[in-house]
């Protein structure tokens, strides 16, 4: 499985890539908005993208406009967001991601979100 994670924070991406990578899951690192959208033109497919809300250069939810509107495609989106406002919340839903994590990072959280997603 080839997973997209884009977070400005280097201590998540590793939790990130090594929670995956135990897993047996080929994780694609984006530190920032502009390394996000690079990959996502290089590589044609994408299983899955976790994305942070809030990044340098283009925030998650350009990746998911990206994703949902300019390229048609129905991947699985987990955003993950420090900020758990209800309003954060319900215009990431809107723009259709299709789960929320609130940081802390809890890696068993995110592994249920992962299976449950590429199931």
């Amino acid at each position: 499985m080839k997973i997209l994670v884009c977070d400005d924070d280097d201590v998540v991406l590793k939790i990130i890539k090594l929670t995956l990578q135990n897993a047996g899951m080929e994780p694609y690192l984006a530190n920032d908005g502009r390394q996000a959208l690079k990959h996502l033109h290089e590589n044609e497919h994408f299983d899955l993208i976790i994305t942070d809300i809030h990044m340098p250069y283009h925030n998650g939810d350009e990746i998911l406009k990206l994703v949902r509107e300019e390229q048609q495609k129905k991947t699985p989106i987990i955003m993950l967001s420090s900020d758990g406002e209800e309003e954060v919340i319900a215009l990431a839903l809107k723009l259709g991601v299709n789960e929320f994590i609130k940081k802390p990072l809890d890696p068993d959280v995110l592994m249920k979100k992962v299976k449950k997603l590429l199931r």
